[in-house]
């Protein structure tokens, strides 16, 4: 299917379920749901979208399929972190989050953001390719920031 019939919009209200139920697919495969998790993913609209943040969300013929947000670094101004991106486990590999990646750069540069910065784990390999083909970098020692993920092992920023 190719990726010109994956829709990207701003969250809307009634997301939420679509939201949680994304993230926790592959948190719970592959890691423990943390309570930094759970903020975000029970009150978007408070955790995410309040600190003038946005929420994107995916669909492919009338499903939410995919998700990711952005959230202003408190300590950085013009920084911004990308937060909760995730495509169904039975709709990968159709462009979908490629054009979540694009969607959140673009919404990004809208929003007057000079970086995007995120936190990953090694074991994503999928999502580390996109992030790298996206232009991200990955940040080494020094640069690495305090994060309240313990899954989190990998930090990578987009200049934009």
């Amino acid at each position: 299917m190719p990726a010109e019939a994956v829709i990207v919009r701003d969250y809307r209200p009634g997301d939420q379920p679509a939201f949680k139920r994304l993230n926790l697919a592959w948190i719970e495969q592959l890691f423990d749901v943390e309570p930094s998790d759970l903020q975000q993913l029970d009150d978007p609209e408070g955790h995410i979208l309040a600190p003038g943040g946005r929420v994107l969300l995916a669909e492919l013929d009338g499903q939410t399929v995919g998700t990711v947000a952005l959230i202003p670094a408190h300590d950085a101004p013009g920084r911004l972190e990308l937060v909760k991106m995730s495509v169904d486990a039975g709709q990968r590999g159709k462009g979908i989050g490629r054009a979540l990646m694009q969607a959140a750069i673009e919404a990004a540069r809208q929003m007057g953001a000079a970086q995007i910065w995120l936190e990953s784990n090694r074991k994503l390999d999928a999502a580390r390719g996109l992030y790298a083909s996206s232009g991200f970098r990955e940040l080494s020692g020094s640069e690495f920031a305090c994060t309240p993920y313990t899954r989190c092992d990998i930090q990578m920023q987009l200049d934009l």
